[in-house]
Formats: C-alpha cells, structure tokens, sequence
C-alpha cells in the first residue's frame, strides 16, 4: 500500500464533515478544497470570516458552498470546532493557523472536550520510495518521554490506525540505539517489556513486536543478514515506536528531507481524529493528512 492508495479504503457516499480550526492558511485551505472536490469531506470553515475570504479568493479555492463560522480568537475557534465534534456536528479536526498547544488543550478539556480516558498521541505514515511499504512512526509529536506504560498506550493507538486500513499483520520495532538488552539503556529495557507483552497476548491478533531493535535491522532485511539478527520484523517493520520524541522528530524530518518522502500525520487517543500539520509540511502532506484523518474516522463511526 501506498498512500495514494488511502483514498481507495474511504467510501465516497460517506463524506465526513470536517471542522477546520483557525482556517485563515492557504495551504489548508487549498487541500481542504481538494478534499471535498474530491469527494471526501464537507468542510466547516472556523476563524476570522473576513481573513478566510481574502485568503480563499487569493488561493482561488470558492468558498461559497462552505459553512464558515466566525471567531474572535483561536482559543475561540478551537473550542467551537472540538464543541461541534463533541456534538456530531463534525466528524475530526484539522488544525490550521493555531498553536497545536491552544488546541490540544480544547480537546483535553474537561467539560466539553474529547477526550476517552485514553493518550493521545501523534502518528506520522510516510511513503519513502527506498522501502516497500508505508512506514509509520509514533510518537514524535506529542508525548516527549513516555514510561513503558505511555508506549503501550501510544502503540495500541497506532494499531487501530493500522487496523483502519485493513491491515491484518502489523509489525513493530521498538526502537533503541542497540537490539541488546541493557539496563543502563532504558529504551532497550522498554522494548524487551513490550515484546514480552505481545507474546503474552496483551495486544490484538496479528501484531508482531520486535524490541530492542535498532533502525537499521528494522528496515534493512540486508542489514539483519549481515549482523545475522533474525526476526520477522526485521528489514520489514510496519511501526517503528521511538522511545522519545527527539528520535522521532530527527527520523520523521529525515525521511521527509533527505528520503523524499511524502507523509501525512493525526494525533489519535480522542474520540475524533485531529489532522495536525505544520505550515512547513507541503500540500500533499495536508492532503493525505485529510484523507487519512477521513478514514480515521469513518473507521470511529462503526
């Protein structure tokens, strides 16, 4: 699977309706535009109206067949897009002009936001053109320093995006500097313990995890030859789980800049997913970000 392959999975007489927080970007704007010609979504613009049009008139993105509710701020525009999920009025998120922290925290609300009892964390798919399949990696978004039983949580997370596109083997590497247990090295230590857990049955059918693994016996079926590693998550690892956020950030930035990657990227662990993309990422990271947060929560409402 590739991602262009996503669309195939979503159900095109099942538009979801997507709230679009602080919608003065003209990036978004333009991905959401080609998310709904497309057929995927029905978009609800959130922000400062008067922005939005000059913006919308400027991309060449016509806006008149759009709902668009204006905010005087963006604390106010997070909380009317996470009140109209919470309230079936909206399907997922996508944050667009606005802090992650100022919408994270209108998620994270007590009293009107979405929040499940479970982490939320950050899952990131990129399609690097070296390797044979999708890669996704979690979390080098959200959570910084996870405890062992923070990196079930986010992993469980990064499952049900799996299961959501109809994967029935899901291979993880718990990745560490080293695929030697040392107690000296807390990532190996964690990913020894989730293993451990997988074989215990604590995960769902179908998963496989590999820790400690390093990077280069996760994706290089070559590499695991020559250092004679064998696992069935060598050279072929659907998730890589990175112990800290700097080691996901460095591994994310690195297959987009120097791997050409194209990637997408939503924070799970809510009751709706929420598209989060950054105004560096380029348009076709926005546009599989919607397409994946869509399926996402196609997958919510069964």
């Amino acid at each position: 699977m590739r991602l262009k392959d996503i669309k195939s999975l979503l159900h095109s007489d099942k538009k979801m309706k997507l709230a679009v927080v602080a919608a003065e970007e003209e990036n978004v704007l333009i991905a959401v535009d080609d998310a709904y010609k497309n057929d995927i979504v029905i978009p609800v613009l959130i922000g400062d109206a008067q922005k939005i049009k000059e913006l919308a008139q400027k991309a060449g993105v016509n806006i008149d067949s759009y709902e668009l509710i204006n905010s005087d701020s963006l604390e106010q525009s997070a909380e009317i897009a996470v009140k109209m999920v919470r309230e079936k009025k909206a399907d997922f998120l996508i944050k667009g002009l606005i802090d992650t922290s100022i919408l994270v925290k209108q998620v994270l609300n007590k009293e009107y936001g979405l929040t499940t009892g479970r982490t939320l964390s950050h899952v990131m798919v990129y399609d690097v053109p070296v390797y044979h399949k999708l890669l996704y990696l979690t979390d080098g978004g959200i959570m910084t320093y996870p405890d062992l039983e923070g990196k079930k949580n986010i992993l469980e997370n990064a499952i049900d995006v799996l299961k959501a596109l109809n994967y029935n083997e899901i291979k993880v590497a718990c990745l560490a500097a080293k695929e030697k247990l040392n107690p000296k090295m807390p990532p190996t230590v964690d990913g020894d313990a989730l293993k451990k857990m997988c074989e215990a049955g604590e995960f769902v059918d179908g998963v496989v995890v590999e820790g400690p693994i390093s990077f280069d016996l996760a994706i290089s079926k070559e590499a695991a030859e020559i250092k004679k590693y064998d696992s069935p998550v060598a050279g072929d690892a659907d998730i890589l789980l990175v112990p800290n956020i700097e080691m996901g950030n460095g591994i994310g930035k690195t297959m987009t800049y120097f791997g050409n990657a194209l990637s997408a990227g939503i924070i799970v662990g809510a009751s709706a997913p929420v598209v989060l993309v950054s105004r560096a990422d380029s348009y076709e990271s926005k546009y599989y970000s919607i397409l994946l947060g869509a399926l996402v929560a196609q997958n919510n409402r069964k």
